[in-house]
């Protein structure tokens, strides 16, 4: 990142992945987009489709589209398709570009981690040859900057991407939504907005912002995203990433707030962006 330039018009490298199942643990790639956009250069676009070998649980599909039978015929095979996915990125990391996406460090990046440990037998810090310690998950940054935001309907969730898209006046296709190459450049966009905003002064920030109020605090939290770089974001994501956890877990464990989806015993892992192989999402 180059110094004194704010960090969301640096050059970013998107990643989003469509995948057989909820699951990062048990989960197989079946769609990856990495594309480096910003930082006054020409976007540059990689996709994968890849067969993942494996039958994919039918709400999977209904998301993305992508049968198992179109998938078996044109999809490259998952152990070459991953190495040169975990390839790509390991060189994203070595050049210093952040790594951005929705949900990235709960999902995306621990998807690819298992998948990457299931066919090369290395981890994806592994291959990388180093940590991950530059990246941008915009539901973290999100769920940080504006906190407790209400649900715009019973199925469309807060911090969901397409919620955020919206919330930051993106235009969103629905058609298009939940395609790997849409959703990853999506995020940067998200990730560009919410750090446009950090660095607009706070009198003149949305009136929407200002009219949010934060039972975490009376400050405006989007100044926590002014005046650093990559690295100290990264460092407060995975703070943020812990608290959210625990307070979603505490959330769980109380009847009378979780009503119907109480669970006593709820264990929320809040460990930020790869979680160990194994743990519980």
């Amino acid at each position: 990142m180059s110094p004194g330039i704010p960090w969301h018009t640096q050059r970013l490298a998107a990643l989003d992945f469509e995948s057989s199942d909820k699951d990062p643990q048990t989960a197989r790639i079946v769609s990856c987009a990495l594309i480096l956009v910003g930082g006054s250069l020409p976007t540059d676009t990689r996709t994968w489709l890849v067969n993942p070998g494996i039958a994919q649980e039918p709400g999977a599909i209904a998301v993305h589209k992508l049968t198992d039978e179109y998938l078996a015929e044109h999809g490259a095979p998952a152990e070459q398709a991953v190495g040169e996915i975990a390839k790509s990125v390991a060189e994203v990391v070595a050049s210093g570009v952040p790594l951005v996406g929705h949900n990235l460090g709960s999902y995306d990046l621990n998807l690819l981690n298992q998948e990457c440990l299931r066919y090369s037998g290395d981890s994806l810090e592994g291959i990388c040859r180093q940590p991950l310690t530059r990246v941008i998950d915009t539901m973290v940054i999100d769920k940080h900057a504006a906190p407790y935001r209400r649900r715009v309907s019973e199925t469309q969730g807060p911090y969901q991407m397409r919620t955020s898209a919206e919330m930051y006046d993106l235009p969103w296709e629905e058609d298009k939504a939940h395609g790997a190459e849409y959703d990853a450049l999506q995020s940067a966009r998200v990730a560009y907005r919410i750090g446009a905003i950090a660095h607009t002064r706070p009198e003149d920030r949305p009136d929407w912002v200002q009219q949010l109020r934060n039972r975490r605090g009376p400050y405006d939290r989007f100044n926590d995203l002014t005046g650093i770089d990559v690295d100290e974001l990264h460092r407060r994501q995975i703070r943020w990433a812990a608290e959210d956890a625990a307070s979603y877990q505490a959330w769980l464990r109380d009847p009378q707030k979780s009503g119907a989806k109480h669970n006593p015993d709820a264990v929320i892992d809040g460990t930020w962006p790869l979680r160990p192989v194994g743990g519980e999402a």
